[in-house]
C-alpha cells in the first residue's frame, strides 16, 4: 500500500512530473491567486460566524452554564448533538465563556480547514502532474470554505471538522502505528461512524493501527461513562447513538440512511430493520472498494470513500460532516479526457450549492432534492467506477479531437486561449448539470433584480410613447382583438406558456444527438445573450403592458390583476415581474429559428424553425406580456450572443486540426473508453 506519509520533496510527492522553468513561473503565480483566494473566502466565512452577537454564538454551545444553556446534563434540551465524550473535552470552554472564545473557535476551525486542504493535497496517488501538486491545496482548500459543511462547522459546538483532521494526520503524516491509532480512535470518539476506518486499517494489513484504534475508541468511551454516565446511559442507550439529538431525525440536515427513510415516511420496526439491512450493505460494499483503492495506491480516494461509508450509516449524519464526500475528487473517472470533469462538477455542484438550485422544485423530486448530499455520499461509496492506476486511461486518457484553430475576427480582439472547439461529444451528464445550475441561478438573478414600481412603470410609460412615436404601438388593438376571440386567446395562451423552455430544449437535444460541433456553437451563444439580458433586468425593470395601471389590458394569461394593489396577487412572489426588457421569451425563440435555419437540412423545417419566433411574437404581445420594444431588445441580445461567440472562438464551421486528426484507430478507441471496455489501441493522435 502506498504510503502518503512517506512522500518527499518540496511539495510532499516522490513522483511530481513534468514542469519546465516558464511554466513553474506560471504555476507559481497561479498558486499565490489560488492561496490569496482561499484566504478571502476564510476571511468572508469569518466574518459571517463573527456577525452573530457573542451571546447568542455562546448559547449555541448547549451545553451547560454556557450563557443561554440550560442547567442539568448535557442532554437535558436534546440539543447538544455530539458524544459524552465531545461534552466532557467542551465542558472547560464553559468556564472560559467570553466573546475571544467565538474568534478562536472560528479561527481554529478555518484553520483546521486549511490543514486537511495541505495533507490532502499531498496524499494524492504518485506520480503527481506538476501543476495538480502545487494547485491541489489551495484550489481544495477554497472549495471547501464556500461548501455546505464548512458554513455549518464553523456553528458553535460543531466538531465535524476536527475528526477529519485526525484521521488524515494518522493516515498520511504520522509515521508510527499506534501514534496513528490514537488519532483515529479519539476522531471516532467525537463521532462514533468513523470507527469504520479500524476495519479500512485491519483489511489493509495495519492491524497494530486497527488495534490501537479501536482501544483508543474504547478507552475515551469508557472515560466518558465514569465521568458523565447520566448522559452516557442517554447517548448510547436511550438515543441509540445519539440519533434525534441536537435536531430532529427527520430534519434536511440529518444526510443519513436513516434520516432519508424517515422522510419517505417510514417509521417504527419497518423502518429499523430496513435502515439496519441498508446500512449493513452499504457498509460492506464501500469497506471492500475502499481496502481496494488503498492496496491499488489510491489511499486518499480510499480514506474519502470510508468517510462517506462512515457518514451515510451513522443514525445522524449531518450536513457539517459532509466533507469526506469533497475528498472524493481525488478519483478518476472516465476514459475519455472529456468525462474527467464529470465526477469533480458534480461533488462540488452538491457540496456548495443549495438542493433548490441543483433540481426544481416539483414534488415528485423531493426525495432526490432532499438527500442530495446522501446521494452523492452513497455513489462515492458503492457506485462510482473510480479508475484504477493500472488502467491504461489512468495517466492517458482518450484526448479530446479539437477544431484547427481559426484566424482572429477583429483585428484587436484576440480569440480567447481557454476557448478551443471541441468536435467531440461533450458528457451529458455534465451538461444537464451545467445547464439546470445555470438556469436555476438565472432565475435566482432575475428574482432579485430590482423591481421598484415606480421606476418600472415610469419605463413603461416610456416605452409606450417611444412606440406612439414610431407608430408601433400595436399592442392593445392586438390583445383587445385575441380577448374578444377565444380560440384565438386560448392559442396564444397555450403557446406562451408551453413552448419557451420545449423549443430551445429540443433543439439543443438534437444538435446534442446529431452534430456535437454544432452544439457548443449554439449553446455557448445561448448562455451569452442569457447573461446579456440579465444586465438588461438590472438596468431597466420595465413594467409590461398588463401591469400598466391606465392603459387597459387584459393579462390573458395570468387572469386578471388587481392592479390597486402593489403586489398584484400571486404572481409577484413567483419571479420578478419587471424583468422584462429584454424579451427572453422573443429572444429565446429567435436564437431556435436561427439555429433552425442555419442547421436544417430541410426547407419544412426551416420554415417551421422560421414562424416560431414570429408566432411567438405574436404571443407576447397579444397576452400583454411584453411591448414591441421588448422584442426588439430580445433580438439584440441574442445577435450579441452570436456575434460573441464568433469573435471570441472563431466560425461556426471548423475542421479537425492537422495534429489532432481523428483516424478510424481513435474512433475505435473513444468507442471502448466510452463503453468502459479495456484499451486494446495503445497509439492515439496528439491533443489539436
Amino acid at each position: 500500500m502506498a504510503d502518503a506519509a512517506e512522500h518527499g520533496g518540496a511539495d510532499g510527492h516522490a513522483g511530481v512530473i513534468g514542469g519546465s522553468g516558464a511554466d513553474s513561473g506560471r504555476l507559481g503565480a497561479a498558486r499565490l491567486l489560488l492561496w490569496a483566494l482561499a484566504a478571502v473566502l476564510g476571511v468572508r466565512q469569518a466574518a459571517a460566524v463573527l456577525s452573530v452577537p457573542p451571546g447568542e454564538w455562546l448559547s449555541g454551545l448547549h451545553l451547560p452554564g454556557a450563557p443561554g444553556g440550560l442547567p442539568g446534563t448535557l442532554y437535558d434540551a436534546g440539543r447538544f448533538s455530539g458524544t459524552p465524550f465531545a461534552g466532557l473535552v467542551l465542558k472547560p470552554l464553559v468556564g472560559l465563556a467570553t466573546p475571544s472564545l467565538e474568534v478562536a473557535w472560528t479561527c481554529v476551525t478555518l484553520l483546521s480547514v486549511a490543514a486537511i486542504g495541505l495533507v490532502a493535497a499531498r496524499g494524492l496517488p504518485d506520480p503527481v502532474p506538476r501543476r495538480t501538486a502545487l494547485l491541489a491545496a489551495p484550489v481544495l482548500v477554497a472549495l471547501m470554505m464556500v461548501s455546505l459543511p464548512v458554513r455549518e462547522a464553523a456553528s458553535p459546538g460543531q466538531v465535524a471538522v476536527l475528526p477529519v483532521l485526525l484521521v488524515l494526520l494518522a493516515f498520511f503524516r504520522v509515521p508510527g502505528e499506534r501514534p496513528a491509532g490514537f488519532l483515529v480512535g479519539l476522531a471516532a470518539a467525537l463521532q462514533p461512524a468513523l470507527l469504520l476506518f479500524a476495519p479500512l486499517l485491519w483489511l489493509t494489513g495495519r492491524r497494530p493501527t486497527a488495534q490501537a484504534a479501536a482501544l483508543t475508541f474504547a478507552g475515551a468511551t469508557a472515560l466518558s461513562w465514569a465521568s458523565l454516565p447520566r448522559d452516557s446511559w442517554t447517548y448510547w442507550v436511550e438515543h441509540l447513538a445519539g440519533s434525534g439529538l441536537g435536531g430532529a431525525p427527520d430534519a434536511a440536515a440529518n444526510q443519513s440512511l436513516h434520516g432519508a427513510l424517515l422522510r419517505l415516511g417510514l417509521s417504527g420496526p419497518t423502518e429499523i430493520v430496513l435502515y439496519a439491512a441498508l446500512a449493513a450493505a452499504v457498509a460492506c460494499v464501500g469497506l471492500r472498494r475502499a481496502a481496494r483503492y488503498a492496496r491499488d495506491g489510491q489511499l486518499l480516494l480510499a480514506v474519502a470513500v470510508t468517510g462517506c461509508v462512515a457518514v451515510a450509516v451513522s443514525p445522524d449524519g449531518w450536513r457539517h460532516q459532509m466533507l469526506w464526500v469533497l475528498l472524493t475528487v481525488a478519483g478518476r473517472v472516465g476514459g475519455r479526457a472529456a468525462d474527467r470533469r464529470v465526477w469533480p462538477v458534480a461533488v462540488v455542484l452538491a457540496m456548495t450549492l443549495p438542493s433548490a438550485v441543483l433540481l426544481p422544485n416539483m414534488a415528485a423530486l423531493a426525495p432526490v432534492r432532499d438527500n442530495v448530499p446522501l446521494l452523492t455520499a452513497l455513489a462515492a461509496a458503492c457506485a462510482v467506477p473510480f479508475l484504477r492506476r493500472s488502467s491504461p486511461y489512468w495517466r492517458e486518457p482518450v484526448p479530446t479531437l479539437y477544431g484547427r484553430p481559426a484566424a482572429t475576427r477583429v483585428p484587436r480582439v484576440p480569440l480567447l486561449p481557454f476557448w478551443r472547439k471541441a468536435l467531440s461529444r461533450p458528457n451529458l451528464l455534465l451538461e444537464l448539470l451545467l445547464i439546470r445550475v445555470g438556469y436555476s441561478l438565472y432565475s435566482h438573478i432575475r428574482a432579485a433584480a430590482p423591481a421598484s414600481r415606480s421606476v418600472a412603470e415610469a419605463n413603461g410609460g416610456r416605452i409606450h410613447a417611444i412606440e406612439q412615436a414610431l407608430g408601433i404601438d400595436i399592442e392593445r388593438a392586438v390583445n383587445r382583438a385575441v380577448v374578444d376571440t377565444p380560440w384565438l386567446e386560448a392559442f396564444f395562451n397555450f403557446y406562451y406558456t408551453s413552448f419557451h423552455f420545449v423549443v430551445p430544449l429540443a433543439v439543443l437535444a438534437v444538435l446534442y444527438r446529431r452534430s456535437p460541433g454544432d452544439y457548443r456553437w449554439a449553446r455557448a451563444s445561448l448562455g451569452l445573450a442569457t447573461v446579456i439580458a440579465l444586465a438588461g433586468f438590472w438596468l431597466y425593470p420595465l413594467a409590461p403592458p398588463r401591469l400598466m395601471p391606465d392603459l387597459g389590458f387584459v393579462d390573458t394569461v395570468h387572469g386578471v390583476q388587481d392592479l390597486a394593489n402593489p403586489s398584484y396577487g400571486a404572481m409577484t412572489a413567483i419571479s420578478n415581474q419587471y424583468a422584462a426588457m429584454p424579451s427572453l421569451h422573443f429572444g429565446w425563440s429567435l436564437w431556435c429559428g436561427t439555429v433552425i435555419v442555419v442547421l436544417a437540412p430541410r426547407g419544412w423545417q426551416k420554415l417551421l424553425g422560421a414562424l416560431h419566433p414570429l408566432i411567438t411574437v405574436c404571443a407576447i404581445v397579444a397576452t400583454a406580456n411584453h411591448w414591441v420594444l421588448d422584442a426588439v431588445g430580445g433580438a439584440l441580445v441574442v445577435g450579441a450572443g452570436f456575434g460573441l461567440v464568433h469573435v471570441l472562438s472563431g466560425p461556426r464551421g471548423v475542421r479537425a486540426s492537422l495534429p489532432g486528426q481523428r483516424t478510424p484507430a481513435e474512433t475505435e478507441t473513444e468507442t471502448e473508453a466510452e463503453a468502459g471496455r479495456p484499451l486494446r489501441t495503445p497509439a492515439r493522435s496528439g491533443r489539436g
